[in-house]
């Protein structure tokens, strides 16, 4: 049954993967034909100071709809995945999705931003996704909306070269799908979901590989953000070990196994610019992406670097949720120890002067 069930969910990548493939091509080429009519239409300039169409966030949202579509026409138990926390998922995506194609059009004030991120961790909140970390309910209240608008912020942030955000994001998606598959929980509602924006995403990296043809934009980023830090808090903050126990040392240290780059950049980020008395929300070629470029690396190393580090948190987050079965302090030492080693060799080459001429 499970081998069926596998086979099901194997062709639905797939078809899902082709189909985005597809979306993006269209997408693309729709941007180039309004763009001989329109000269407004959105672009986005970047690292590359090129500008490039940021429709990318469009077929993402468009994926996850589809998904949910499909889930609930094959699915004759639907009613199942129409439950309260499913809802909030898809409002609260939704609101992120809509937050960020507003920013692609007219630059939202940051204040703006923030608030409506707030809106998006109270939904969560509201339709019982939060992190049950504390005793205190306003303490995990507090946290997850700490953890929501800082997960948007970073993945936000983390785009700032050609296929960062989409190897990190479909990393991410990648350890919670194989967990959820080699626990043999197939029935889990999140796993459609996590499979159709994994395809999403890999079409998309076609188009976003150095030298990319098209950006996700903030719609893309604001619709990871919010969707990985929903996920983040049902597989990784509330999630237990394999033998079902909860022990918060493992869920913090299989989330920041998980988020080791968004978390990493953004945290470095942060130092550096709070060190120079400067606003940490202002966008600037400071990120450790742009370190790494400053000291050699071309944009296309700088990706391949990225996917070697998440595919080693990939295959350190299977190890801690499905193949420890008596989690100890020598587990949170070693794992922690790497997450420490990454960030401490990060941090270092970010915190190297640039080129004179860099800002």
């Amino acid at each position: 049954m499970e081998v069926r069930i596998g086979l099901i969910y194997l062709v639905f990548f797939l078809v899902a993967l082709v189909f985005s493939l597809i979306l993006n091509f269209l997408l693309l080429k729709l941007s180039q034909t309004l763009g001989i009519r329109n000269t407004s239409i959105k672009t986005s300039v970047r690292w590359s100071a090129q500008e490039k169409p940021s429709l990318g966030g469009i077929s993402f949202y468009v994926m996850f709809l589809l998904t949910i579509v499909v889930y609930a026409f094959f699915n004759h138990h639907s009613a199942d995945f129409f439950n309260l926390q499913i809802m909030g998922l898809f409002v609260a995506v939704t609101t992120g999705f809509l937050l960020g194609l507003f920013d692609d059009a007219y630059n939202t004030h940051p204040r703006i931003k923030f608030l409506t991120q707030i809106i998006c961790a109270l939904i969560l909140i509201l339709t019982g996704t939060y992190i049950e970390f504390f005793n205190n309910v306003i303490f995990n209240y507090l946290l997850t909306i700490f953890w929501v608008v800082g997960i948007m912020n970073s993945i936000n942030m983390l785009d700032n070269m050609d296929g960062i955000t989409t190897i990190v994001s479909a990393s991410i998606l990648a350890a919670i799908m194989a967990g959820l598959i080699l626990s043999g929980d197939f029935a889990n509602p999140l796993l459609i979901i996590i499979i159709g924006s994994a395809a999403a995403l890999l079409g998309f990296l076609y188009f976003n590989w150095s030298p990319a043809k098209m950006f996700m934009g903030d719609t893309g980023s604001q619709f990871l953000g919010i969707l990985l830090a929903a996920i983040g808090i049902i597989y990784f903050w509330n999630g237990t070990d394999v033998n079902g126990n909860h022990i918060l040392s493992m869920k913090v240290v299989s989330v920041i196994t998980a988020f080791s780059l968004p978390i990493i950049d953004t945290t470095t980020v942060f130092i550096k610019r709070i060190a120079k008395r400067s606003s940490p929300f202002i966008g600037g070629k400071d990120h450790t992406t742009h370190h790494l470029s400053y000291i050699g690396f071309s944009d296309k190393q700088v990706a391949l670097i990225f996917a070697v580090v998440s595919a080693l948190s990939v295959g350190n987050t299977i190890i801690i949720k499905n193949y420890i079965n008596n989690w100890s302090h020598l587990h949170s030492f070693l794992f922690g120890l790497y997450f420490i080693l990454i960030f401490a060799v990060l941090f270092i080459i970010a915190i190297k002067k640039p080129p004179i001429n860099v800002k």
